[in-house]
């Protein structure tokens, strides 16, 4: 829903804002949250000053799990993506600041009103529909209000770089000449296997190269990590729960559930005193425990006319629409059953739950069995992450810890300080890992929040810095690489002598390959790379002869021999879709550019 929001409420050119940017855009926002984490969180980057907290990042980690965009087993791995895109919106918040751009209060609240999603069946803004929306997608109305000027401030940057831009007729003439464009030719691929004998590489090629390209072998300031992770969700899945605490937990939440209730209403007041009333009711209350029906019943004494015939049905209640008197007794029935006399001060009723919106026991259970687990470790879980605290503190190494909390140690194998995978790579772990005191004092990392439902503890148990990998232990990868380009090379010089050959008249038994017609979009009935040297290729002359030329695809060398280009038919459909890319591209370059300016220039601390 709020995608569908973001997306109504913003022009198409948006949209192209580049990609760091739409993750952030689209799920910025969640006060709710704020009470779990708490109010505190350590820095894991700082943007021209402002820090981003692992609070934040967890905060829009946990927007994009709620808002289905991304699936919960991406969770750990989306977290290193997030922080990428807070820095990059934090950037751009900066250079509107600077640039005095801002959506005034009255602005907003127009743009707002004006979202068909907050629309009644009237079409008119909906006050309780607002909220109820904003609160399925996990925003109060305060940070729903905050992101869209946000957004809306990203857009007049947006449209203003874009209003900046133009393409002269003769240029978009010229660009639709070049998409109506075929060309038919025909070619042959060659392999090693056309070479009449395989490359060989000698020690002298493996040194040269490898002194050429000693930066791509380079190891960067590698560590090794031992850590122990405490686990709430862990705990949760260990702890037993008997079917006691599940049912208890079940008729508690039973109990608050949205029920169908019918009444049987009588007046008090005018001919009929309080007294009167309660004794009518009270034999109304006898004749239901003698086994008459409810239905007849409301037939006979309801004073409420609207449900008398209906056998007293008022629908579906939820609490607090009808007062405390009320909901006290309807939601402290089970279903089928009545109640005494309830007194709402005018009126006497006599209620009946007839239907209870709630799964049955055996369809909670699972449901069930995860949050009496959570509430059952709760305690335990904050002793222990307070244990890890005191423990990991003074101690003078890990095992002793994880022995003690019944937590098991890890051990990484070698990384380096932007390689961390899993739960290595999330936002402040390895920051952690090569800090002052843990990799050059050897103290245990402070306690690391990843999310509510963990805390990690790392230690660094070895260490090598950075170095120019030697020969010896590279020597495979320099020899496969230099194979690679002697084998290009060697099918080159073949491509080329073919060519010469052709140009000469000469007849060569090649395994041609026709190609009719083909214009630049069909890469799928021919690959990519030989159709974009196909389109680089010039004209042949009048005369007819063929224009060759060669294509090079990994280890595969393409001869191509281009017959003839013809200027194609107009497709005005298609013409308006690269009219519109075209457009499209060079926005998207332009806030490219704009972001790459800015991380350029902008004081960004990870």
């Amino acid at each position: 829903m709020l995608q569908s929001i973001r997306e109504r409420s913003q022009s198409w050119i948006a949209k192209i804002i580049i990609a760091v940017l739409v993750l952030a855009m689209a799920l910025f926002g969640v006060e709710s949250l704020i009470s779990v984490f708490g109010k505190s969180g350590d820095e894991v980057a700082k943007v021209n000053g402002e820090p981003i907290t692992r609070q934040q990042v967890e905060q829009t980690v946990q927007r994009a799990l709620r808002s289905g965009q991304v699936p919960p087993e991406q969770e750990r791995a989306l977290r290193g993506q997030v922080l990428d895109s807070l820095i990059a919106e934090r950037l751009m918040a900066s250079y509107a600041e600077d640039g005095g751009l801002a959506i005034s209060d009255a602005q907003l609240d127009q743009v707002i009103v004006s979202l068909p999603e907050f629309h009644d069946a009237q079409g008119k803004f909906n006050q309780d529909l607002f909220r109820s929306r904003l609160n399925g997608a996990g925003y109060s109305p305060l940070t729903f209000r905050a992101q869209l000027r946000q957004d809306l401030v990203a857009q007049q940057i947006q449209q203003g770089l874009i209003s900046s831009d133009f393409v002269l007729p003769e240029e978009q003439q010229y660009l639709l000449d070049l998409q109506r464009q075929t060309r038919t030719f025909r070619y042959h691929t060659l392999t090693d296997a056309d070479l009449e004998q395989p490359v060989t590489v000698s020690e002298a090629e493996q040194s040269a190269y490898y002194n050429e390209h000693q930066q791509d072998y380079l190891r960067p300031e590698q560590v090794k990590v031992a850590y122990v992770v405490l686990d709430r969700q862990a705990m949760a899945a260990d702890a037993e729960v008997d079917d006691e605490a599940l049912r208890k937990a079940w008729e508690a939440q039973a109990a608050q559930a949205d029920r169908r209730v019918s009444h049987i209403m009588v007046n008090v007041g005018g001919d009929r005193s309080r007294e009167q009333a309660e004794t009518e009711l009270a034999e109304v209350k006898q004749r239901l425990e003698e086994g008459e029906s409810f239905t007849d019943l409301a037939a006979e004494y309801s004073d409420d006319a609207a449900t008398k015939d209906k056998g007293g049905d008022l629908g579906v209640v939820v609490k607090g629409i009808f007062g405390e008197a009320f909901d006290k007794s309807a939601f402290s029935l089970q279903e089928g059953e009545v109640s005494d006399i309830v007194d709402t001060g005018d009126t006497l009723h006599l209620l009946k739950v007839t239907q209870i919106d709630y799964p049955s026991f055996e369809e909670s259970k699972d449901e069930l069995r995860d949050q009496v687990a959570q509430q059952q470790i709760e305690r335990a879980f904050n002793d222990k992450a307070q244990q890890l605290i005191d423990e990991s503190f003074a101690a003078e190494d890990l095992k002793s810890v994880a022995d003690d909390l019944d937590l098991k140690l890890e051990q990484s194998d070698w990384i380096a300080r932007d390689a961390g995978e899993g739960v290595l790579g999330e936002p402040g772990v390895m920051d952690q890992a090569f800090s002052e005191d843990v990799l050059n004092n050897g103290y245990n990392s402070e306690v690391i929040e990843l999310d509510d439902d963990r805390r990690m503890v790392l230690r660094i148990t070895d260490h090598r810095e950075a170095m120019t990998l030697p020969l010896e232990e590279v020597q495979e990868r320099v020899t496969e690489a230099v194979r690679q380009d002697k084998t290009r090379d060697a099918l080159m010089e073949m491509a080329a002598k073919l060519a010469e050959q052709l140009k000469d008249g000469q007849e060569l038994d090649l395994s041609w390959q026709a190609a009719s017609n083909i214009t630049r979009q069909q890469t799928s009935q021919v690959p990519e790379a030989i159709v974009e040297t196909a389109f680089q290729l010039p004209h042949p002359d009048e005369a007819g002869s063929l224009v060759y030329g060669r294509a090079v695809d990994g280890d595969q060398v393409t001869l191509i021999a281009l017959e003839s280009v013809t200027k194609g038919e107009a497709n005005e459909q298609m013409e308006g879709y690269v009219t519109s890319m075209s457009r499209r591209l060079d926005a998207q370059a332009m806030i490219q550019g704009l972001m790459e300016y800015l991380r350029t220039t902008g004081d960004i601390e990870r």
